[in-house]
């Protein structure tokens, strides 16, 4: 048993082996350069700082990633600050958050504005073409190894796994109860309660909302409010938040027409970091920098406080049996929706044989070759889109 473990064994936080700056450089660099969404960023967490770098406990790990699917908002940017919070508290959150988020809060805004300067952006689909392929291909293998190290053998998480995988296909969302209900039965299977103690609750109650700018004032409250509701509420990180922003932006405020939409979600697809930053490209197109800053803002900010406020308590009881149990089963729960997510996000982005071999050359690549960096693969893949989508639109 190796320090780290043997701290935890006795319920005590281990002393960190990085500092801060560390971790705040990893984190500003894996959302530069870090493609894939929510299920690959995870990934690359877990396999950088737990399996490489042993700065982050399995644990901890996992209780981060069981609180980031509990909690409502984008999954990579919760799990990114509760990875800060673990040895360095709300500084080492706050710091770890901003490092994570910026780089692609500023990429689309450039986006944004030579979106809106040219009249929209034709070589995107192109790219997107390739980028969706290959993105398919790095997410399968994040799923695959995050399966292969955290259900093991145990026939019941596996139930619960495969019962969330399928949810996940059927309904094309994630769903909180799923999470849940799998963390109470392991809880109920392994360490019943006697019902003689005292029950604790955690609440985390929120109201966020953002302002800035010399703007239009009326539409930029409009857009902290509508945000700041959809980072509140909405479940299931960037597979769930699409449809909802649709509904919103398109449909219910008319800010942005289909063809806008599409093109803010491809935004978010070809560009490294959490795929919720597309919030920021939305803002941009409705009113400008300040409109990407409100929006951006508004949507990040609850996940955020909803990372925070609950921590000290997963912290302080997240050792305790019952907890582990449940951690485990909503643990289960979120790998078989991140699972589930590659099928349906795969039926988006396989749409060909091209497509169809992009992804499977990714995962050989993968599985073969095991340094190399994701970047490269994203970049020959946007090549290859950028050559062959106009061929098969002309053909």
């Amino acid at each position: 048993m190796n320090d780290m473990a043997a701290t935890e064994a006795i319920g005590q936080p281990a002393a960190a082996n990085y500092t801060l700056w560390e971790l705040v450089r990893y984190m500003l660099g894996l959302g530069t350069w870090g493609f894939g969404g929510p299920v690959a960023l995870a990934g690359y967490m877990y396999r950088d700082l737990v399996e490489k770098r042993h700065w982050i406990s399995e644990s901890d790990y996992k209780e981060g990633l069981a609180l980031a699917q509990l909690m409502p908002g984008p999954l990579a940017a919760q799990l990114a600050i509760y990875l800060g919070y673990v040895h360095y508290r709300v500084r080492g959150a706050t710091l770890v958050g901003l490092a994570f988020v910026l780089p692609s809060f500023f990429m689309v805004v450039a986006i944004g504005a030579a979106y809106v300067a040219y009249g929209g952006i034709g070589w995107m689909q192109s790219v997107f073409y390739g980028v969706g392929a290959a993105v398919i291909g790095i997410i399968a293998m994040s799923a695959y190894k995050l399966t292969t190290k955290n259900i093991g053998r145990d026939k019941l998480l596996w139930a619960i796994f495969l019962a969330s995988a399928a949810v996940t296909v059927i309904t094309k969302s994630e769903i909180v109860w799923v999470f849940l209900g799998g963390g109470v039965l392991v809880w109920l299977w392994r360490t019943p309660p006697k019902f003689t103690g005292r029950v604790h609750a955690v609440a985390a109650p929120l109201a966020a909302s953002f302002a800035a700018g010399a703007v239009d004032w009326h539409k930029l409250g409009q857009i902290g409010a509508y945000f700041a509701y959809a980072g509140s509420f909405v479940f299931g990180s960037g597979l769930a938040i699409v449809p909802f922003l649709y509904g919103g932006v398109v449909k219910e405020y008319a800010w942005l027409t289909d063809r806008q939409f599409v093109d803010a979600v491809a935004v978010a697809m070809i560009t490294p970091g959490p795929v919720v930053i597309t919030t920021g490209f939305i803002g941009y197109l409705v009113a400008g920098f300040w409109g990407a800053v409100v929006a951006a803002g508004a949507t990040f900010l609850p996940c955020y406080l909803f990372t925070i406020l609950p921590a000290p308590y997963f912290k302080k009881y997240g050792k305790r049996p019952a907890i582990v149990a449940f951690v485990d089963g909503v643990t289960a729960a979120a790998i078989g929706a991140i699972t589930g997510a590659v099928i349906v996000i795969g039926q988006r982005s396989i749409t060909d044989w091209v497509t169809a071999a992009l992804a499977l050359i990714t995962v050989a690549v993968l599985w073969r070759f095991k340094k190399v960096p994701e970047p490269a693969i994203v970049v020959v893949a946007a090549l290859i889109g950028l050559v062959v989508h106009p061929l098969l639109v002309r053909g």
